[in-house]
């Protein structure tokens, strides 16, 4: 029965293939699923109301201000409250706080919802709120999370109020406050155990308790009866790690989890077709690019070049043949359904070509080497990328590295850690262009690589401008400015994927996050 269902997965990968062979693409083969390989779950824990989940890692650490992934804030959001939250409608609404309002450019008032406390019993407040924010600041605790650059203080209005201050008018505080920015944490109960004990045994307002956490094999949490918007319908949510799409349908198959989360499209692929397992697919956020160091000497410091290398990759093909057309093409950085998206802004026409001829009007006529570095779960999309790459004359070698340690190189000071030509993606849950830019545009951002004075100026609109229609315009000039000089290779915004068994019953939002309360079990 394996090898059969081996020769099944084999013969699904042949039309993509297929097309590739006739871009003249190279892609390595695709790893045909190897049955029953060790998951994450123990199968013994799955009686009853239980809700299993898995995705490709483990959280970072217990502790919510203290990771800037969303791998880890997938689990952390069922403990932790935040003070705004983003609903399946892609618009804001009230979580901790019931309403808020600008009180002038530079102060946000934020009104809570009475009678919430934490885990342990301690009353959720406008001073729990002050001290959640400020120690997100505080630079002890070594936040990676930053989006929260313009808050400068914090002050207490009421027991229910507080005024949030900033530096400059930032006009999307509230967005940013409903997830990362936006934990709630307890100071009673953190001055008692420390930093280490409270990530040792995490206490928040949110849905679920925690119980215990195994580090790369599960973290258990329990229903929290008295949480302020009800009992979640599970009784216990499990979360685990499944690297690859092998641990995925293993993990399936034996009852380990009920729900995976995180595909790749070409991993979901290889679950499609087995007895058992049922592909969802929504319209997702999360938008992947080639980040291109045009700061060091060499080709990429050419726009022509980098315009080349847009027009190279033929991006419809890529999603067609590799992501089995469970992405959108991106014309310059900001999705679909996010704010700022210029629908008038149109990809590169794609035409090896016009490739051709700006690489030799930029004095390589025979094209050049370079690397392109990424994670090894991208592996399929890399190597994809560099067959498009060769078919203009770059001949790009294909580094791949294991996701810890792409990502330690990526959040470094050194730009060029991860050398002249990279594969990234991020996740746009403020639905809100800036969380695309804010990190790789502006000249001073930690993962700049393209330094344009102008781009600043667009960046301080978009930012901090009062008005929505000035920062529409903002983004707008923007992406045409980054389709000019091409410092990006654009490529796509990926489907939300889950592969799940007959189980679970939940329904995402666009950005993704796993937040289950409202999920729901039958065995």
């Amino acid at each position: 029965m394996e090898r059969i269902r081996q020769e099944r997965a084999l013969d699904r990968s042949r039309p993509r293939r297929d097309v590739l062979r006739l871009a003249g693409l190279v892609l390595p083969a695709l790893t045909a699923p190897p049955l029953l390989a060790g998951c994450g779950a123990d199968p013994a824990s799955g009686a009853g109301n239980v809700l299993r989940v898995s995705q490709p890692g483990d959280p970072v650490t217990m502790d919510p201000q203290k990771q800037g992934d969303m791998v880890s804030m997938n689990a952390l959001i069922n403990m932790f409250d935040t003070l705004t939250t983003r609903g399946r409608d892609n618009k804001l609404h009230p979580r901790l706080a019931l309403s808020w309002t600008a009180r002038d450019e530079r102060t946000w008032r934020f009104t809570l919802r009475p009678g919430v406390r934490f885990h342990n019993g301690e009353v959720c407040d406008a001073a729990a709120v002050k001290f959640s924010i400020e120690r997100l600041l505080d630079p002890r605790t070594k936040s990676p999370i930053v989006e929260l650059r313009y808050v400068k203080s914090v002050s207490v209005v009421d027991r229910l109020t507080v005024d949030v201050h900033t530096t400059l008018h930032d006009p999307i505080l509230p967005d940013k406050l409903s997830l990362f920015g936006g934990v709630v944490v307890p100071p009673r109960y953190l001055a008692e155990a420390g930093d280490q004990g409270f990530a040792s045994h995490p206490v928040g307002t949110g849905p679920f308790t925690f119980v215990r956490w195994q580090r790369d094999h599960e973290l258990r949490m329990r229903a929290y009866p008295d949480h302020w918007a009800g009992r979640p319908h599970v009784d216990e949510l499990v979360f685990s790690p499944a690297p690859n799409a092998s641990s995925s349908l293993a993990a399936l198959q034996s009852g380990g989890v009920d729900l995976v989360a995180g595909l790749t499209p070409d991993a979901a692929q290889q679950l499609q077709g087995y007895t058992g397992v049922t592909l969802d697919g929504f319209s997702g956020i999360r938008t992947s690019y080639l980040s291109l160091n045009t700061l060091d000497k060499g080709p990429l410091s050419d726009r022509r070049v980098r315009q080349a290398l847009n027009h190279a990759v033929d991006v419809p093909l890529l999603i067609k043949a590799v992501l089995g057309g469970k992405a959108r093409e991106v014309p310059a950085m900001i999705p679909r359904g996010a704010f700022g998206f210029d629908p008038s802004v149109k990809p590169f026409t794609r035409s090896v070509r016009t490739a051709r001829e700006l690489l030799a009007a930029a004095g390589y006529p025979d094209g050049f080497s370079t690397t392109l570095t990424a994670s090894n779960i991208d592996s399929n999309v890399a190597e994809a990328l560099s067959g498009l790459l060769a078919k203009a004359g770059v001949r790009a070698r294909v580094d791949l590295l294991d996701p810890g340690t792409y990502s330690s190189r990526l959040t470094s000071a050194n730009h060029a850690a991860l050398g002249p030509m990279y594969l990234a993606a991020s996740t746009i849950w403020t639905l809100d262009g800036e969380s695309m830019i804010q990190s790789n545009v502006r000249s001073d951002r930690r993962q700049s690589r393209w330094h344009s004075k102008e781009a600043d100026r667009l960046v301080d609109i978009e930012e901090l401008s009062v008005d929505p229609a000035e920062r529409t315009k903002a983004f707008s000039d923007l992406q045409r400015l980054m389709q000019r000089e091409a410092p990006f290779v654009f490529l796509y915004q990926l489907d939300n994927i889950y592969a799940r068994n007959r189980s679970p019953r939940w329904k995402p939002g666009p950005a993704g996050v796993l937040a289950m309360a409202s999920a729901e079990v039958s065995r």
